[in-house]
């Protein structure tokens, strides 16, 4: 069964862009002990949202877990596959008002790097409705 999440970058470190052209790569940088939990529990096959922070603040595209190496339990090795560039940017201003994000830690907990998503909210990032 996939699992869902979104997980946040700043655009002038690392953007959708950079993914795309990279096409695979290993986040790292998490420190908050919340946000590694969740990368920790990440496994493969597991689907995200990459979303921008700072300026921006919109969900703009897609990826894939494709390993997760938990030996170390403070810094997890989670390498991800990049997926598709949304339709359109989901801003933090519409994600507020959707209902289903009201008891998100996205919302709730807004400095948290990765965060996990329901199947519900997944498919409204994605359009899959």
């Amino acid at each position: 069964m996939p699992s869902y999440y979104l997980m946040k970058t700043e655009p002038s470190v690392y953007s959708f862009d950079d993914f795309l052209r990279d096409q695979e790569t290993v986040w790292d940088g998490v420190t908050n002990p919340a946000a590694v939990k969740h990368l920790r529990e990440m496994k493969p096959g597991a689907k995200w949202i990459f979303y921008h922070t700072g300026e921006e603040r919109a969900a703009v595209g897609t990826g894939s877990v494709l390993s997760v190496d938990a030996s170390d339990p403070k810094v997890p090795v989670v390498r991800v596959k990049a997926g598709k560039r949304l339709s359109a940017p989901r801003t933090l201003d519409q994600i507020k008002v959707e209902k289903k994000f009201a008891d998100s830690p996205l919302v709730k907990i807004g400095r948290l790097s990765v965060v996990p998503l329901t199947e519900e909210q997944w498919k409204w990032f994605t359009g899959r409705q």
